[in-house]
């Protein structure tokens, strides 16, 4: 998969190109990245990419053109992807979209905006879907393609064993499990014993309740989704009428 991003800011996503599981994807081939600053394209000497909005207000907005001429170079390098933008008005992001995104194997175009957002012109007639990560503001759009770029890369085949992604939170429908490791004492709590037990039954038994409990507390939503969809069987039905209360909404 190739992923372009347009940027005021290339060097950021050296995070993900030189650590973690998304660099060593790279260097295997697995998905490519080439980063474009609209500050490339413009012709005027202080490389000019934003000016102040029509209509009054603070701050200052990225001009249409500069990223309509990336977008081109983008387009003639090879890049047919679809092309996506970060807002908080936007669509949330889900494991469900990521997955989406994987299987079709596609082409991205991530669009990076700063200060005060982009020039609508430009997302009306050149991004194909907005997305958003969450119900806040960030300086910019690159840590939300980051983010996006990371959820991505670890769902391709090879990025990681396949058994970790596929018992992943989301993935099963329901929160990950608690996970333990050495030492077995540590601050005098103690890991819980069927853990310890050797007992492949017991062990899957026990973290399925634990991911159904968290679920249940802290993600309810994901419980009624989950049942929707046919994901709960009928143990987890029973567990879920002994061990939570019911919903008073």
């Amino acid at each position: 998969m190739r992923i372009d991003v347009i940027t005021l800011f290339p060097e950021i996503f050296t995070a993900i190109t030189e650590s973690g599981i998304t660099s060593r994807a790279k260097k295997r081939g697995l998905w490519s990245i080439e980063r474009w600053n609209p500050r490339d394209v413009t012709e005027d000497n202080h490389r000019t990419v934003d000016d102040r909005p029509f209509g009054g207000g603070p701050g200052m907005v990225m001009m249409a053109e500069p990223l309509k001429r990336t977008l081109d170079l983008i387009r003639t390098s090879g890049n047919r992807g679809r092309v996506i933008s970060f807002a908080p008005n936007g669509t949330r992001l889900t494991d469900e979209k990521v997955r989406e995104w994987v299987a079709s194997g596609d082409d991205l175009v991530m669009v990076c905006g700063r200060y005060e957002g982009i020039d609508q012109r430009f997302l009306d007639h050149y991004v194909d879907e907005t997305i958003s990560i969450g119900d806040f503001v960030l300086s910019g759009g690159e840590l939300p393609a980051m983010v996006l770029i990371d959820a991505i890369v670890r769902q391709i085949p090879g990025a990681i064993k396949e058994l970790s992604h596929l018992d992943e939170s989301f993935s099963t429908g329901l929160l990950d499990a608690p996970h333990y490791t050495r030492p077995e004492v540590w601050e005098e709590v103690r890991v819980p014993e069927v853990l310890l037990s050797g007992h492949h039954a017991n062990i899957a038994k026990w973290t399925r309740e634990q991911s159904l409990d968290l679920t249940a507390k802290t993600r309810p939503d994901l419980i009624k989704k989950a049942r929707a969809e046919g994901k709960l069987g009928k143990a987890d039905e029973k567990w879920l009428r002994e061990n939570t209360q019911p919903s008073k909404k």
